[in-house]
């Protein structure tokens, strides 16, 4: 049931990445009117088979060189990429020549055939890049490794924010649901609204209203929705149908709002500032991990130490017997409700930083790992979604190193895979299941 209703939720334009055949520049890639192309040559002589990859604002995309040297990138919009020429693909002992770059292109630091490219007044950009004897620069393992890793550890814990918001309305209602993404578009568009423009508000300002805004919306849902479907007894089976629907109408209400491009927040693809080894993060990298941090905390002080977590945790484990012990089901389930947008809109406005751009169809991407992360992490228990986003956020960057960009999501959900055929239950799934 699970499956097929993602694949009810998934789309063929919903891809972050593409790929093209090696016979003609392009190749199968979907045609927009913005693309980076070009010719590799060495010795004069064209260069086939040479995978190159484009990167940026939350797009991937890669293709071949045919065998006259030619290729062509698409792009969804006019911005700055990151364009790398796989040297594994290149004649042996050849790299990029620097000196023949165009004029205002060089390679990144610490590369010698990764570029950061830009349009200039037209949609296309002309690349002819030039091959010469050389010594490759590369980035040793280790330090790859480690950067990787703090990039992880700062997507598993924004994932957390979202996941622990599932969890504890699947522990409170059973429910699965689906319009969960759209929970985190919600909060991206608020604070796009509220943080560009004329009257942009600054961002330290911006996050507590997201977060107002995220209450009412959880309120709004369960007093107009969820609420009356319980009181009419509807099964969790259209529950969850239900779910699917109000993700699917959400989805074009925000695509009718903004439109199909992408926007960005103040302060996106801020440069990195190094701090130890290889480990550099932005101002917004080192914001984003510790508003994650204490919001978390706040969460796991409040499952624990608060009546209202208690009571949480106490009809997640019997709800019969914590409506005739006295607690008020129905108020704490609102509360869940709210608390749980509250923190996905959160979530909204740091993915929107991580994969830099806010766009209508964003919430839909991550839903997936979502799912993965409560899973794996045991359904119902919040700690566990906690757990298993930072393995499935790690597995994500972490598989790069090994894997196409993309393919990264594949190992995560392999992992995951794995875990359950050992532990069916996920890491911390038990008989309590929040807490």
């Amino acid at each position: 049931m699970l499956a097929a209703a993602l694949l009810l939720l998934s789309s063929p334009g919903a891809a972050f990445a593409a790929t093209s055949a090696p016979d003609t520049p392009g190749g199968d890639q979907e045609k927009t009117p913005f693309y980076f192309a070009g010719v590799i040559k060495f010795d004069n002589e064209p260069v086939g088979d040479v995978v190159m990859s484009i990167e940026g604002n939350g797009f991937e995309a890669s293709t071949i060189t045919d065998p006259e040297g030619r290729w062509r990138i698409y792009v969804p919009e006019k911005d700055t990429f990151t364009l790398t020429v796989d040297e594994t693909t290149l004649p042996e002992g050849v790299i990029v020549d620097a000196a023949q770059l165009p004029e205002g292109t060089q390679p990144i630091s610490g590369t010698t055939a990764s570029f950061e490219v830009e349009f200039g007044l037209t949609g296309s950009k002309i690349l002819n890049l030039f091959l010469g004897e050389g010594e490759r620069i590369t980035t040793s393992f280790a330090d790859q490794f480690f950067e990787r890793f703090v990039n992880g550890l700062n997507f598993g814990l924004l994932l957390a924010l979202a996941a622990v918001g599932v969890s504890l309305i699947f522990g409170t209602t059973g429910l699965t649901n689906f319009a969960h993404g759209e929970m985190l578009t919600f909060g991206a568009i608020v604070a796009l609204a509220l943080g560009t423009g004329a009257s942009a508000l600054p961002m330290y300002l911006v996050i507590p209203i997201v977060v107002i805004a995220g209450v009412a919306l959880g309120w709004v849902m369960d007093a107009g929705l969820w609420k009356p479907l319980r009181r009419k007894g509807l099964g969790l089976v259209q529950l969850m149908i239900v779910s699917i629907g109000l993700s699917l109408a959400a989805r074009y209400f925000f695509n009718l709002i903004v439109g199909g491009a992408t926007y960005q927040l103040p302060g996106a693809g801020s440069p990195k500032i190094p701090l130890f080894g290889p480990i550099s993060l932005s101002v917004i990298d080192m914001w984003s991990m510790a508003i994650s941090v204490v919001l978390l905390v706040a969460v796991a002080f409040w499952l624990l130490r608060t009546r209202i977590g208690k009571a949480t945790r106490a009809i997640s484990d019997n709800t019969g017997l914590a409506a005739a012990s006295g607690i008020n089901v129905d108020r704490v389930i609102r509360i869940v409700w709210m608390l749980a947008t509250a923190l996905a809109s959160v979530a909204g406005v740091l993915w929107a930083y991580f994969r830099p751009g806010v766009k209508w169809d964003m919430g839909m991407h991550v839903l997936l790992l979502i799912f993965a992360a409560v899973t794996l992490g045991g359904l119902g228990t919040a700690f566990g979604a906690l757990i298993g986003s930072i393995i499935v956020g790690l597995l994500v960057e972490i598989s790069t190193l090994w894997l196409p960009p993309d393919l990264k999501y594949v190992g995560a959900l392999a992992i995951l895979i794995v875990i359950l055929l050992v532990r069916p239950q996920g890491i911390l799934g038990r008989k309590e299941r929040l807490g």
